[in-house]
């Protein structure tokens, strides 16, 4: 018998029985690290990402523990997106098939509201559900927890991109305090350590398929003669690696003005971020950059202070940084929270002392590579691949991600998966949607309503 089998965890025999039917036979990496700790009532948090077989993880934990002759609700199960939801919750039937009389319910944004009041007057063992309507339902009485012993966040990362965290907040302080907590995230950035900090209690870590970390970025390094000859090797490598999410670092301000026009006049999607912009600015310009809706950020140290975006593909020491701490602080916005990572690193024999002073596992000057071919020029720039709306309402209009989740997935409208991440600030909100989405989504929201009211919006890329 193999030792990733199922029959070796101490599962239910009619779970066992139809895990054979369905043809699980062998346990995925995330299932074999992650079941055993979980079956034995654990808190888990689970990295792994979409596609690993984790529904199954937290799928099994759960029906395992479930009294099916308690009519009551037992688990919840939040996430991201209605059509995640459902998959779930086709999963969990599945898998709960050799079971009589299991009800799996799900409680999404975007679909009737009374039709789910009414299955919840009749009862249900296992929610699965979007942290907007599930928020709605606990808010209104409908969805009754004291009876849960087990809370799952699914994809968590996605609804911290989401805007969610303040919803999730006001769910988890309606739980029972005693209850098992599964967190299972595609990436584990600062924001998820906070979450998991403040709901787990002595979880068990697993990670599969880890990716670099700041200290294996690889990092090339590039010697140029000019000013002139520097804007053109920048342009070169943007074309050469086509990254779609780009930081490039300048020393100056005025620097940062220069490169950036040079980069929108060459036809890319670029950003400038300095110390002269006024919050609102600043605030709008990283919500884009965020959001995918731009592709290059050109920045200097100061202003680029408090950035946490974690799938930074490239970042380009367009000048040598003034210290080595500096450089470090730069390299490690990228290839973070599992990603991959590339530094790159432009520099000119008066920086040749910066460059040696750098503490780095390569001699940056005896091994400086060659510039990518002029042939690339023939390539177009990368274009984002989603835009950014503005909606002209926030925190003080009581607007929450829920909200415009809902507004844009109700009828006729978007999928879920075509939304990236909400903002809400005080007075004003931004989303960002895919390009192919982006004109369905501003007539969802411009003809619809939101909190009973219409809201102003714009395309902001």
């Amino acid at each position: 018998m193999s030792a990733s089998s199922f029959s070796n965890l101490p599962l239910h025999a009619d779970l066992l029985e139809n895990l054979s039917t369905l043809g699980y036979t062998s346990m995925t990496p995330i299932q074999a690290q992650s079941l055993p700790p979980v079956l034995a009532g654990k808190d888990v948090i689970a990295r792994a990402k979409t596609g690993s077989g984790k529904t199954a993880a937290f799928g099994l934990g759960l029906l395992n523990r479930l009294e099916v002759k308690r009519f009551r609700v037992q688990s919840l199960v939040l996430c991201p997106t209605r059509e995640l939801a459902d998959q779930v919750a086709v999963e969990i039937r599945r898998l709960a098939r050799g079971i009589h009389n299991i009800k799996v319910l799900t409680l999404c944004g975007g679909t009737a509201f009374g039709p789910q009041l009414g299955s919840l007057e009749h009862g249900a063992h296992i929610i699965v559900g979007t942290p907007g309507r599930v928020e709605e339902h606990l808010r209104k009485g409908s969805l009754k927890t004291r009876d849960i012993n087990c809370f799952v966040l699914d994809e968590a990362d996605r609804m911290l991109d989401m805007g969610f965290e303040e919803t999730l907040d006001k769910i988890i302080a309606q739980l029972p305090k005693k209850r098992q907590n599964l967190l299972f995230s595609a990436t584990y950035p600062d924001a998820i350590q906070a979450m998991a900090s403040r709901v787990l209690t002595e979880p068990t870590m697993i990670t599969v398929d880890t990716g670099h970390d700041a200290q294996s970025i690889p990092e090339n390094f590039y010697q140029i003669e000019s000013n002139d000859e520097r804007r053109a090797a920048l342009r070169l490598l943007l074309l050469e690696y086509q990254p779609q999410s780009a930081v490039v670092f300048c020393n100056t301000k005025q620097e940062v003005r220069t490169v950036a026009e040079q980069l929108k006049n060459w036809g890319f999607s670029v950003l400038a971020l300095h110390g002269d912009l006024e919050q609102r600015e600043r605030d709008e310009m990283l919500a884009r950059f965020a959001n995918k809706s731009a592709t290059v950020l050109v920045a200097t140290d100061v202003a680029a202070r408090g950035l946490d975006i974690d799938d930074v593909e490239v970042v380009v020491n367009y000048q040598v940084a003034h210290d080595p701490e500096v450089h470090t602080h730069r390299v490690g916005r990228t290839g973070r929270a599992g990603s991959q990572g590339l530094a790159l690193t432009l520099f000119s024999a008066r920086e040749a002392h910066k460059v040696a002073a750098l503490q780095i596992d390569v001699d940056p000057i005896a091994e400086a590579r060659p510039l990518p071919s002029s042939s690339v020029l023939k390539r177009e720039p990368p274009q984002p691949p989603m835009v950014t709306l503005q909606i002209d309402g926030g925190k003080k209009q009581k607007l929450r991600p829920g909200d415009i989740l809902g507004a844009l997935t109700g009828d006729g409208g978007i999928e879920g998966s075509a939304v990236g991440k909400i903002q809400i600030f005080d007075n004003r909100s931004y989303l960002a949607v895919t390009r192919k989405r982006a004109n369905q989504a501003y007539n969802q929201i411009a003809q619809g309503k939101m909190k009973g009211r219409k809201f102003r919006l714009r395309k902001i890329t």
